[in-house]
């Protein structure tokens, strides 16, 4: 085989450093196609400031073990997760790294484990998952690995096994972004794709590239609709998006955290909580919803528990 690969955490750590920095070379465009599910022109920004967080916690960490680092940055980055997209981007890697946990070195069961098990993970922290979305793209690629290990002829624990879920995960993710144009309604008017879902695609390229040490192929991304440099500006004449983002971090036993949920589900849209640790007895949610004003939602929070690391965050149009 002509590729040489890297399975172990150098990998994995490469993979962390070349995402925020794909993420940064593409974030002004990635917020210039951001219209669902508000057009706040911040996706970009919020996917490589949430993936330079988690890059940064597992910088000083020495382990062997590739769960170990990437529940690290997991957790790392969603303790400081910005916006829908860099939420599900942290939520994301933490589902990856448990089938990874006590793994020395990726295999292609494990990179179809640990999709699988980041795809169920994002899900279930909506409480309204919606298709055509970055949700769209991880099961595309969960389902395109679990599809190649059951395809496959290679030895399982062998280097070409890895190479194939890669290549088979690839293919997948560029149809699945191409796919999110016709599955919103407010991206088929744009025509546009989803930015998240492009997003997510870098993500996954940069675990492809990290891997088999290839460089990132931006000519991948240059036929995406609305994502050319020359296109029209998706902002031009939209009004601006009223209400709020809040986000927190609290820990409460998980009948608390159910029952946090539906109130902020009753009071706004797009929520959005997973957990991101253990604290005693409870977990540490992290938390996100938008709502036409703050304080009802803060007073559910508080009612619940002590969030902390509080944030309330405007929703409003790209101003360009």
């Amino acid at each position: 085989m002509s590729v040489k690969i890297t399975t172990g955490t150098p990998a994995v750590a490469a993979w962390l450093d070349g995402m925020v920095r794909g993420l940064a070379n593409h974030s002004d465009r990635l917020n210039a196609i951001n219209i669902f599910p508000v057009a706040d022109g911040d996706t970009g920004s919020n996917l490589y400031m949430t993936a330079r967080t988690a890059a940064d916690a597992v910088s000083v960490l020495d382990t062997d073990d590739l769960g170990e680092l990437l529940a690290a940055a997991g957790r790392a980055g969603m303790e400081s997760a910005r916006g829908n997209s860099g939420t599900l981007l942290a939520v994301f890697l933490l589902g990856f790294s448990e089938p990874l946990r006590g793994h020395s070195r990726l295999t292609g069961r494990l990179l179809a484990a640990g999709l699988e098990s980041g795809r169920v993970r994002a899900w279930s922290a909506l409480s309204d998952p919606v298709p055509g979305t970055m949700l769209s793209v991880i099961a595309a690629a969960a389902d395109a690995a679990a599809d190649s290990v059951g395809a496959s002829t290679a030895e399982p624990s062998s280097r070409a096994a890895v190479v194939e879920v890669l290549q088979a995960v690839s293919a997948a993710v560029l149809g699945a972004v191409v796919s999110t144009e016709e599955q919103l309604g407010a991206l088929r008017t744009a025509q546009i794709v989803d930015a998240g879902a492009v997003g997510m695609m870098l993500v996954l390229d940069q675990l492809r590239s990290s891997v088999l040490g290839e460089p990132l192929d931006d000519a991948r991304y240059a036929p995406l609709h609305g994502y050319g440099i020359q296109d029209p500006h998706v902002y031009v004449g939209r009004e601006a998006e009223a209400g709020v983002e809040v986000m927190c971090t609290i820990a409460l036993e998980p009948l608390e955290a159910a029952t946090l949920r539906a109130k902020l589900d009753a009071l706004g849209d797009s929520v959005i909580m997973s957990a991101a640790g253990e604290a005693g007895d409870a977990y540490r949610w992290r938390v996100h919803v938008h709502v036409p004003e703050p304080d009802e939602a803060l007073a559910a929070l508080h009612g619940a528990g002590e969030p902390v690391n509080i944030t309330v965050t405007d929703l409003c149009t790209h101003d360009g």
